[in-house]
């Protein structure tokens, strides 16, 4: 990014971003973004009545979104939600099983079936955000994805629910999750009990 974009250069490029997100379902079709929202609050509302696990992995600072997220979906949704990146589990798993397997090796243990796996990743292709993606389908669990960066990415196809946002910049594709993932939060509590 140019160091001479402005503020408010900066916020239109955000504001265009989050308008022109792209929601793709299991099979690649395209969602509109109502229907793409209102699919994924419906599978959070499912999990919660069922009373499954919700899991979120990223790496970095999408671990950090997902981090902040899972305090809302606990005290606020009133969902089973967890992390998968503490330290001294994230550094074992890494450390047998190879950083490519930290999320996968504990989600084969955890996840069970109609368990449900929030993946965020900017750029999409971090292996092992895809296995953790494919451990919880094994298991018999669903997937929303979120990333950003090259259409082609491959964790854009793997999920029940894929949410894209065309840039390549770290900082608005990471706000953009967020932002997301907080309006859902807030829209998951006015339907919930």
């Amino acid at each position: 990014m140019s160091k001479n974009v402005t503020l408010m250069e900066q916020v239109g490029q955000f504001q265009g971003l989050v308008e022109k997100a792209e929601f793709l379902d299991h099979e690649g079709n395209s969602l509109d973004c109502e229907k793409g929202i209102q699919k994924n609050l419906g599978m959070l509302e499912s999990l919660r009545d069922r009373r499954g696990n919700l899991f979120l992995v990223g790496n970095g600072g999408s671990a950090g979104v997902v981090s902040h997220i899972l305090t809302d979906f606990i005290n606020v949704n009133k969902l089973n939600a967890r992390t998968l990146h503490e330290s001294s589990l994230l550094s074992c798993m890494s450390n047998d099983y190879g950083y490519e397997n930290s999320f996968s090796e504990p989600l084969s243990t955890l996840a069970r079936e109609r368990d449900l796996l929030i993946a965020v990743s900017s750029s999409g292709r971090s292996p092992n955000i895809h296995n953790a993606v494919k451990s919880v389908k094994k298991a018999g669990g669903e997937a929303i994805t979120l990333s950003g960066f090259s259409e082609d990415n491959p964790l854009r196809s793997m999920g029940d629910l894929n949410v894209w946002l065309d840039s390549t910049n770290y900082g608005l594709v990471e706000i953009g999750h967020l932002f997301y993932l907080h309006y859902l939060s807030g829209h998951l509590k006015l339907k919930g009990p």
